[in-house]
């Protein structure tokens, strides 16, 4: 497997009117804030992309919510991502109206692990 490169994220051109591109773990990052921030239904041509999570928005923030969003993020990084990346834990810490995400993953390409964490009110 060799290395990715990708368009950047979020998209953007360049001043010199080129698209920003970037490669390795950014890109990788780039890919899963775009499944976890994309709703299914939103694209038109893969209505099934991405995980829902903002449809979790208005429920309770508590234990049952958190697990809800440790399984549907789970279930989809390794649907939409599976062949780039394995992902390892998914642990959601849900406190007064603060939600932190960590996504834990292993890349294939080279089987190093990484991190990316999110948090959100």
């Amino acid at each position: 497997m060799t290395e990715r490169t990708g368009f950047g994220f979020p998209f953007a051109v360049k001043e010199n009117g080129r698209i920003n591109s970037t490669g390795g773990d950014e890109v990788i990052r780039g890919k899963i804030i775009q499944v976890l921030f994309t709703a299914p239904g939103e694209r038109v041509n893969q209505p099934e992309f991405g995980c829902g999570l903002f449809n979790l928005v208005f429920e309770p923030n508590d234990i049952v919510l958190a697990s809800a969003m440790e399984f549907t993020v789970g279930q989809a990084l390794t649907r939409w991502l599976g062949e780039i990346i394995l992902v390892e834990n998914v642990h959601v810490k849900s406190q007064a109206e603060k939600v932190a995400i960590e996504v834990v993953y292993t890349k294939r390409v080279d089987l190093s692990k990484e991190a990316v964490r999110i948090h959100f009110k």
